[in-house]
């Protein structure tokens, strides 16, 4: 149940194709979801790229400024996912990215409470990815990454990608030791485009080399530019096999470090004394427990929000049991529908507009 962040650099190292890679490859236990939060304040890729234009753009991360203000961020977040599952199962959610690299000036007090949003998603049963692009790590969307479970940083295996990450990657552990959760939680994906050895590279960047990625242009395409892919060489390409093994390894490093962090009962923190056997004691007369009045937060206090209960899946589904609801919101629509390409009945057509609610096509 991770919070995972993906970053790159100068040079087109690939983050938000290794992000939109793992969001199709990420393994789901039963009644869970896995959200990519397109979060890269130079601007998203992947609606003109992976969606070739196929959805809306009135769909997005710009949305939650507005949202913050009103007090409405989570629900509009849910609101704004957009599903890529390939059976339309409402698994594979995206929130697509800023459309224009100037409305990240807008987003400059939204990015602390959005911590707060990804975490609510975690508890309500959705794992969440976040891409940050080239320089989201940096500045003051870096909150996201220094309150995430694990922040991968993707680099190629050549003098000129190596070069460029070294200062990043050093500043970034830097940070998240001093205003993070640790540098431990720092991890290279390497695309092995060049010449050196892992074991070289994390010796040189100082962090660990997680993932492993073949460089494979033509199935990273379908990736960045759009194509199909519920093709079967697609899905058996060196590309997905490895990106289905770096997320197996993720979640790994993600488990490890959660059980690190979690609070230890004091029960078990402090040794208990030896209990010797005392004298039986005269019974005394139960006395009726007198009612005690419920907490009230403090002037400066704020109540927690504890979400639901997940429900008890449904039998007979159509596409098996359904996720838990998201931070306590009910979808809306019930399940959140992928966009078909533009048709003469679309919004820009003379028959009228399309949109949630209208028939299931693969995006890709």
């Amino acid at each position: 149940m991770p919070v995972v962040t993906i970053s790159g650099g100068p040079g087109a190292p690939g983050a938000t194709t290794t992000a939109l890679a793992l969001l199709l490859a990420w393994p789901l236990a039963e009644g869970r979801r896995v959200a990519l939060l397109e979060c890269d304040p130079d601007g998203g890729a992947i609606l003109a790229g992976a969606l070739q234009g196929r959805v809306e753009s009135g769909y997005g991360l710009r949305h939650l400024a507005v949202a913050d203000r009103r007090g409405r961020l989570a629900e509009t977040l849910w609101e704004q996912l957009v599903d890529i599952s390939p059976d339309g199962g409402g698994r594979r959610l995206l929130l697509p990215g800023l459309t224009d690299p100037a409305q990240a000036a807008g987003l400059a007090y939204t990015w602390e409470p959005m911590v707060t949003a990804c975490q609510d998603l975690d508890r309500g049963g959705c794992d969440v990815l976040i891409d940050l692009g080239r320089s989201g790590a940096h500045g003051p969307s870096g909150v996201l990454a220094r309150r995430a479970d694990a922040v991968l940083v993707t680099v190629r295996s050549t003098l000129r990608g190596l070069s460029s990450a070294k200062p990043r990657v050093a500043a970034l552990a830097a940070d998240l030791d001093t205003e993070g959760t640790g540098a431990d939680a720092l991890a290279l994906v390497l695309v092995q485009e060049g010449p050196y050895a892992p074991a070289e590279v994390g010796r040189a960047l100082g962090a660990p080399v997680l993932g492993l990625l073949p460089y494979e242009p033509r199935s990273a395409t379908v990736l960045s530019d759009g194509g199909n892919s519920a093709d079967r060489r697609f899905l058996r390409s060196g590309l997905m096999r490895s990106v289905r093994s770096t997320a197996d390894e993720i979640r790994l490093l993600t488990d490890r470090r959660r059980l690190r962090l979690s609070p230890v009962p004091q029960a078990l923190a402090q040794p208990q004394p030896a209990m010797y056997p005392q004298q039986p004691q005269q019974p005394q007369h139960p006395q009726a427990p007198h009612p005690q009045a419920p907490q009230q937060p403090g002037p400066h206090q704020q109540p927690q929000f504890v979400p639901p209960p997940p429900p008890a899946p449904q039998q007979g589904s159509q596409h098996g049991p359904q996720p838990a609801p998201l931070a306590g919101y009910a979808p809306r629509p019930p399940v959140p529908q992928a966009f078909a390409p533009p048709s003469p009945d679309g919004p820009h057509g003379p028959n009228g507009p399309t949109g949630p609610g209208q028939e299931v096509a693969r995006v890709f």
